[in-house]
């Protein structure tokens, strides 16, 4: 049973941006929060169980990005949640040099 076209993204270019924004926007954002959360709290104990919530946030973000209705808003919202965690890093390894 094939879909209804009216719910299917007919713009080639928002298409594009959905799946860039689900691979590569999700995998950015949930490796970044990880390692913020690892620049402030014990690394290794941050980096051993992010083999398994890395995945499942990262696949989470793929689910959120095809539901979205603009890809190019979703790129936004990732690209700046991104930004958000790098100076969390940023800021956990200036101000927080024993977690490092």
């Amino acid at each position: 049973m094939p879909a209804n076209p009216k719910y299917l993204t007919q713009s080639k270019w928002q298409r594009f941006a959905k799946i860039t924004a689900a691979i590569l926007g999700g995998y950015f954002v949930s490796v970044t929060f990880h390692l913020a959360l690892a620049s402030w709290f014990n690394r290794a104990n941050i980096l051993m169980t992010m083999a398994f919530t890395g995945f499942i946030l990262w696949v989470a973000l793929m689910i959120i990005a095809f539901l979205a209705k603009s890809g190019w808003r979703i790129w936004g919202i990732y690209l700046l949640l991104t930004l958000l965690f790098c100076l969390f890093i940023y800021l956990g390894q200036t101000c927080n040099p024993i977690a490092s």
